[in-house]
């Protein structure tokens, strides 16, 4: 070999020992050291119409805190209409928290916790729209309880809305095969470098288990929907009639919104709004019935998806001292609704 040849093999040796390795840097035990104060874990209480009648439940969750203030961004089906909730962070003692906004058809919602302990860890959202297939991810949750339990794996898929189930149409989802299971949903997926870039929704399984199919609720969808936007909690949990249904249930008008389930303290608990107490069969569905069809909201016909999207519009530009106005179909007679918005 030439000395010039023997000089460029040095240097390119050199290089190589130069460059970092993939197991240099930080170790996934510093990251989840680094960022598991941000993680809480979340015991709601609620109430559900079943066929034996309004039972009590208890659902266990994970949540991540995103902002200084207290704000927890968490799954929508933990929180959604619970009556009392309490949060939890790492060594601390339970701490009451209220939903203040919601987004239940992409299975995201924030709370307000009444106390932000010191020296917390805040995530911040980041974009998840870099994040690429094939790239190494972990969670942080309480499955079936185990408090800020770590799992770790890949991106497997990113799906966009309205590809995964018809349950969050509205969410865009990452597809993961780190291990989640019951009681890890709420909690935050961050990247390798621990950055916050999802909210672990559900998994789709067959065993009841983890099998290697879980569901995260992209970082952006959350900023789109409920950061960057004043889209704010009601308290109550619709289903949309129409069609035969709507027929069946004898609706004035082409569709409506069933009103299955109203929190006492909630937006539309002081609007008086009534929800279901019973479970019926409807067009071979059973459903929970016998409460409060929505019809309109602020005078805006509300008998489909479309016009969901437009009253949710409309009611993010409401204001404090601003009246509330529904009509409902309750039991066969159309009733006005009002009462004045003091927030959420």
């Amino acid at each position: 070999m030439s000395r010039d040849g023997r000089r460029a093999a040095t240097l390119a040796l050199a290089l190589l020992f130069a460059a970092p390795s993939l197991g240099e840097g930080e170790s996934l035990h510093d990251a989840y050291r680094r960022v598991s104060t941000s993680v809480v874990v979340i015991r709601a209480r609620g109430q559900e119409v079943t066929a034996d009648g309004t039972v009590r439940f208890k659902e266990v969750g994970s949540g991540v805190l995103i902002s200084p203030d207290g704000k927890v961004a968490t799954a929508a089906h933990v929180v959604q209409t619970m009556d009392n909730i309490t949060v939890e962070f790492l060594g601390e003692e339970p701490v009451p928290a209220r939903v203040i906004a919601s987004e239940q058809l992409a299975d995201i919602s924030i709370l307000q916790v009444s106390v932000v302990p010191r020296d917390v860890t805040v995530a911040k959202l980041a974009d998840s729209d870099p994040v690429l297939v094939g790239d190494p991810v972990f969670i942080i949750g309480a499955p079936y309880g185990l408090s800020y339990s770590l799992s770790e794996g890949i991106v497997s898929a990113r799906w966009a809305a309205n590809t995964v189930t018809k349950d969050f149409p509205l969410a865009e989802f990452f597809q993961t095969d780190a291990v989640i299971n019951t009681g890890n949903s709420g909690g935050p997926m961050f990247s390798r470098a621990g950055d916050l870039i999802g909210i672990v929704s559900h998994n789709i399984t067959k065993s009841g288990g983890s099998e290697g199919l879980g569901f995260i609720v992209t970082s952006n969808t959350v900023k789109s929907l409920l950061v960057e936007r004043k889209r704010g909690w009601f308290g109550v949990d619709l289903m949309l009639v129409s069609g035969a249904m709507a027929q069946a249930l004898n609706v004035p008008q082409s569709g409506g919104f069933l009103v299955k389930q109203v929190v006492k303290d909630s937006v539309g608990g002081r609007l008086g709004l009534k929800g279901g107490d019973r479970i019926g069969i409807v067009e071979g569905q059973q459903i929970v019935v016998g409460g409060d069809i929505l019809l309109s909201v602020q005078g805006i016909t509300f008998a489909s998806a479309e016009d969901r999207a437009k009253v949710l519009k409309a009611l993010e530009t409401l204001q404090v001292g601003q009246d509330l106005r529904v009509t409902v179909f309750r039991g066969d007679k159309i009733e006005a609704l009002t009462t004045k918005f003091t927030g959420f």
